[in-house]
């Protein structure tokens, strides 16, 4: 369903008409920071309609102080014209003869100027926000590179992705979304490189979500767009980062800025974009590829490590020689699946307290945690050394996934495969890693498969994914984003 339209109320040549219009669709008089001014300059009725706190109060005092000095005699033939190309000395300036087109641009930020006799309103973007400065983002860290990190101004992202990409086609496409927050997305891309078919299709799909508006910024639109509401795998990569963001656009990605949302979302993606980090590139080739070989191998076993361990107690005998030291060497009081699900609660628990705890007391919960899980829970019998031992492996898998959905996602696949391993043993946890495996391999983010390059196979782009390779060497676009310039 489309996104309705508002419906096109006509600017009068009545400012009485347009001011009343205008008090009563802005609130003025109920909102506090709804600014109405009745002005006069050059002997012409005036009105300006602003949101206090979103207007840069030394511009606007300045744009007024010209105005004062207009006469009369200056401003009889073209008024308008004269107003826009020499009296209002501002580079965002617009009009529209639409009072609805002015009501949300007021909303948004931008200064309405209303003239009496003229049946367009001057829009005036000498807008604010508040906003704080781009640091590097926590969940993206890197030991060398860039300190820089998106902010919750759209502008403010484009201009740092710009700053990047200097190229003559880097297209920002602006559009509006929710019927109520009329929020502010851009899409981005390379016009010589992105698939034009990709773009429109994400075009049209942004444009017609039909909703209030967006509380959760990117989050709501990466719902909105991805199509699969319960699936826990995401479709887009969120990155905080404008030099991965610059270096997708590069390949033929298409980048999403939402207003008030610090993250772009990088669209289409695979698996193994999420488990790619900037600090493999920030390092030597032979660094860089052993660092993704830790990474690899830390993701894989938060996911299959647990369970495997578990299916060698419940079935010793598939267990090879000489491995008999892996335990458990005593039984706990309770079941170990009870156990794993227990501490896998836990640790989640851990974590949501961690975040709303303030920095000061973070510290202590540590100590509390520790104390209580590591050693108290042991000694009384709640769980063993070597659950806590292997689920502490696993979890530093999980924190060394790049991407924190996909982390999520991979801690219910470890916790689907322990249940179905809890109760079919050996066929449960075959069957379970091959249902894992199948569907990823039928998963799609906007018609590129999750899985690719591995399924279906692509020796050359595989390579890449397992092996950081030399950028020099790296002489060509993938293939599977139907690049229209293939060739770096």
């Amino acid at each position: 369903m489309e996104q309705k339209k508002e419906k096109k109320i006509l600017v009068k040549n009545n400012i009485e008409d347009n001011v009343d219009y205008l008090r009563e669709e802005l609130g003025v008089g109920k909102s506090f920071d709804i600014i109405h001014l009745d002005v006069e300059y050059a002997e012409h009725k005036m009105a300006m309609f602003l949101v206090d706190g979103l207007v840069k109060d030394d511009l606007l005092h300045l744009l007024m102080k010209f105005l004062a000095k207009v006469k009369k005699e200056e401003l009889e033939k073209d008024l308008l014209k004269k107003l826009l190309r020499t009296y209002i000395p501002y580079i965002e300036i617009s009009t529209t003869d639409d009072l609805s087109e002015v009501v949300s641009g007021v909303l948004a930020g931008p200064t309405a100027l209303i003239i009496d006799g003229i049946d367009e309103a001057i829009l005036i973007d000498a807008r604010t926000y508040p906003v704080r400065g781009p640091e590097e983002p926590d969940t993206e860290r890197v030991v060398r590179g860039s300190r820089d990190g998106f902010v919750e101004t759209i502008v403010f992202n484009t201009a740092l992705t710009r700053r990047r990409v200097r190229d003559r086609s880097l297209r920002m496409k602006f559009m509006q979304v929710g019927r109520r927050s009329k929020t502010d997305v851009v899409l981005c891309y390379l016009e010589d490189i992105a698939d034009e078919s990709m773009v429109k299709n994400l075009e049209d799909t942004i444009s017609k979500i039909d909703t209030d508006g967006l509380p959760m910024a990117d989050k709501t639109i990466e719902e909105y767009i991805s199509g699969s509401y319960w699936n826990p795998f995401p479709v887009v990569r969120f990155t905080e980062r404008p030099d991965t963001a610059a270096t997708h656009l590069f390949e033929g990605h298409v980048i999403i800025f939402v207003d008030g949302s610090p993250s772009a979302m990088i669209t289409p993606v695979t698996y193994w974009h999420h488990l790619s980090h900037a600090e493999e590139y920030r390092n030597n080739p032979i660094s860089g590829a052993y660092l993704r070989f830790v990474r690899y191998l830390a993701v894989f076993a938060s996911i299959f490590l647990l369970p495997l361990w578990y299916l060698f107690v419940i079935d010793p005998q598939l267990l090879p020689a000489g491995l008999e030291f892996i335990g458990p060497n005593k039984e706990g009081t309770i079941p170990l699946i009870l156990q794993f699900l227990l501490i896998e609660m836990g640790l989640d628990m851990l974590r949501m307290a961690a975040i709303h705890t303030p920095t000061s007391l973070a510290t202590a919960l540590g100590l509390v945690a520790a104390l209580m899980i590591g050693q108290i829970a042991v000694e009384v019998g709640l769980f063993t050394n070597e659950v806590i031992l292997y689920f502490a492996l696993a979890a530093i898998g999980t924190f060394a996934t790049p991407s924190y959905e996909l982390g999520l996602a991979n801690r219910l696949v470890r916790i689907f495969l322990l249940i179905l391993t809890a109760i079919f043993h050996t066929p449960g946890y075959v069957i379970g890693t091959a249902l894992f495996i199948i569907f990823l391999s039928r998963m799609e983010s906007f018609g590129v498969p999750y899985l690719w390059p591995f399924i279906p196979f692509n020796f050359r782009s595989f390579r890449d994914v397992l092996i950081r390779a030399p950028i020099p060497l790296k002489n060509r676009r993938p293939r599977i984003l139907n690049p229209k310039d293939p060739d770096r």
